[in-house]
């Protein structure tokens, strides 16, 4: 049996292919190695991995994930994961490269992630050729689930909220200033803290015009700062995974259109196509 996963910040999907061709899905919280350790993968799976699944029966493990970008960075994975699943082989890859498979299949183009945190790349059809460092969640990350979260958080630190908005801030979460700077700078995990709160800029309803400047602000910092320093960017579709880019598809594709480009494929999740991409090749072409 395999399993193949799409492994971002805050959320892994999985699908667990038997060997009878059966397809079960499931989720676990992510795995980014800039954020979490072997020891913390393996408790995190142990107690979290579908209480039916005999891990000694899984032959393959196919992990893309966040972070995963660095041969240092996958192995730190590929330890936690080897020590759940004892008896597979554990592929690890970068959720870019799963993105761009997803996306494109065996076709060159340009994919992006716009989910907790950004990415980008060109991609010839089989590898991520070109690759613009999106900075992570401190430096960049523009368009992000945690840079809305971030312009948002900033805005009611300063005052700078809409009345209405900061009371349906202050009604929903109850953080003082305080609070927020403590989860931030003194608590684990502060990507996905400030990306949780593009879930309350995407629910708002009482005054869309701010909320939708925020977006609309973000997404063309994402274009000046990383997608236009493509070469010949323009000549590419815009596809997009990422629940981000999902969500606020309509003005994403007013920023794409903006910026020149038509827009492509744009879904939630990988997995799906992710899953039939695996089934399609044979290992040799992976």
């Amino acid at each position: 049996m395999k399993l193949i996963a799409d492994g971002g910040s805050t959320k892994t999907n999985w699908c667990l292919v038997t060997d009878e061709g059966k397809k079960v899905y499931f989720n676990t919280e992510g795995y980014n190695p800039y954020f979490v350790t072997p020891d913390y993968i393996v408790q995190s799976l142990t107690t979290n991995l579908p209480a039916d699944l005999k891990t000694d029966n899984i032959t393959e493990v196919n992990y893309y994930g966040a972070g995963c970008s660095t041969d240092e960075k996958r192995q730190q994975v590929a330890d936690g994961m080897s020590r759940v699943f004892t008896k597979a082989k554990v592929n690890i890859g970068h959720d870019l490269l799963a993105a761009a498979r997803a996306l494109l299949g065996r076709t060159e183009g340009f994919a992006a992630i716009l989910g907790t945190g950004t990415n980008t790349c060109l991609y010839d059809g089989k590898d991520v050729v070109h690759n613009i460092d999106s900075g992570a969640y401190i430096l960049g990350d523009e368009g992000s689930g945690c840079y809305i979260g971030k312009k948002l958080l900033v805005d009611y630190l300063r005052g700078y909220m809409p009345e209405a908005v900061r009371k349906n801030f202050w009604d929903t979460y109850h953080l003082t200033p305080d609070d927020v700077n403590q989860k931030v700078y003194s608590e684990p995990l502060a990507n996905r803290f400030c990306a949780s709160f593009s879930k309350f800029v995407y629910d708002n309803n009482v005054h869309l015009e701010y909320t939708r400047n925020l977006v609309k602000t973000s997404f063309e910092d994402f274009f000046r700062n990383l997608v236009t320093h493509y070469p010949n960017y323009q000549n590419y579709t815009f596809n997009c995974i990422g629940s981000v880019g999902y969500n606020f598809r309509n003005v994403l594709e007013e920023v794409v259109t903006e910026n020149g480009m038509k827009m492509g494929t744009i879904i939630r999740s990988p997995i799906d196509n992710l899953v039939k991409f695996h089934l399609d090749m044979e290992p040799s072409q992976l």
